[in-house]
C-alpha cells in the first residue's frame, strides 16, 4: 500500500462564534470532503498539524434555501468535522 496522503479532502476551517467557543476547549471544526471518513480526517489532521487527535465527529449540514434582496438562492450542503485534540495541544493558524 502507498503512502500517498491526499491534503484535499480538508477544505478549510469553520470559523463562527460557536467554533471559536469550542476553540477554547481544543475542538476545531473543519470543512471536508463529502466523502471523507472519520480515521482519514484523524490521521490527516495529525500528519499536517503535528498533534494527537482524541476523537473525531462529523456533522453533515444540509442545503439551505436563503432570500437576499428578493432573489431566491441557496447555500450548498457540506460535511464538518469537529476534531477534539487531546489535553493541552492546540492548533496554532499562523496568528
Amino acid at each position: 500500500m502507498s503512502s500517498y496522503i491526499n491534503y484535499d479532502k480538508i477544505y478549510g476551517l469553520v470559523y463562527t462564534e460557536k467554533s471559536n467557543k469550542l476553540s477554547a476547549n481544543g475542538k476545531y471544526s473543519f470543512k471536508v470532503d463529502k466523502k471523507t471518513t472519520k480515521c482519514e480526517i484523524k490521521t490527516l489532521i495529525k500528519k499536517i498539524f503535528s498533534v494527537d487527535v482524541e476523537k473525531v465527529n462529523i456533522v453533515n449540514t444540509k442545503e439551505k434555501t436563503k432570500r437576499f434582496k428578493g432573489i431566491l438562492g441557496s447555500k450548498k450542503s457540506y460535511k464538518k468535522a469537529i476534531v477534539t485534540l487531546k489535553e493541552n495541544q492546540t492548533i496554532n493558524f499562523g496568528s
